[in-house]
């Protein structure tokens, strides 16, 4: 099987790629021999996959763009609605294939996916699935806003019932300064998540500055 992650979100827009450069630099940074991947990527515009870039950056690899987000529409929906608005679909072969590729030239894997867990990759299949058929272990990215704790709690739920394997969970400060009920409900749901909580992650941070603390990173290695 091969070591690695694949990070997925309560929500759009909560910080997976912030989360997963920090990682991707942090792993780095520690001489480990990491590999990227963004599956789909929609919203992409004439300059081209902009999460996919920031990943490539972060890893410091120098593997195509094409292989490192194999599947790129237009439209800013879920892959399987934006493949659509163009005639195409999303090849899980492809996907499955490609990561298998980048694999075997990496010593991890680290895969960044489009929105939530439930998000359709295909008419069939959703982001939990993808996790499942790379056979790497989730992080999920949490808001720290009013919500966070419903869409925190649900994931994990759903992450349980399937039996998708958890590495944690980063709270992602993603909607910038907290007010009192923010910092209220955060407390709460820090409580209820326990050591399932493997770092936060502050508005300050950005895809090319945003760092991973060095325990984080043990408790992930330790993983494997």
């Amino acid at each position: 099987m091969t070591r690695g992650w694949f990070v997925t979100g309560t929500d759009t827009g909560v910080g997976k790629t912030v989360v997963s450069c920090a990682i991707a630099r942090g792993l780095r940074d520690r001489g480990i021999d990491l590999g990227v991947m963004k599956p789909v990527e929609t919203g992409v515009e004439e300059a081209g996959p902009q999460d996919a870039q920031k990943l490539r950056a972060a890893a410091g690899v120098d593997d195509a763009l094409d292989e490192i987000c194999p599947f790129q529409f237009a439209l800013p929906a879920a892959p399987n609605v934006a493949a659509a608005a163009e005639n195409r679909a999303v090849d899980l072969d492809i996907l499955t294939s490609g990561f298998e590729r980048l694999a075997s030239r990496h010593e991890t894997m680290l895969v960044e996916g489009a929105g939530g867990l439930l998000v359709p990759v295909t008419d069939e299949v959703d982001m939990a699935q993808l996790a499942q058929r790379l056979g790497l272990d989730v992080i999920v990215v949490a808001r720290m806003a009013l919500g966070t704790i419903n869409h925190s709690l649900l994931t994990l739920r759903e992450i349980e019932r399937r039996g998708v394997a958890l590495a944690g969970v980063v709270l992602s400060e993603s909607d910038g300064a907290l007010s009192k009920a923010d910092e209220a409900n955060l407390q709460h749901l820090r409580r209820a998540l326990g050591d399932r909580v493997l770092a936060e992650i502050r508005s300050t941070a950005s895809p090319e500055t945003a760092l991973i603390d060095g325990r984080t990173l043990d408790r992930l290695l330790q993983r494997d």
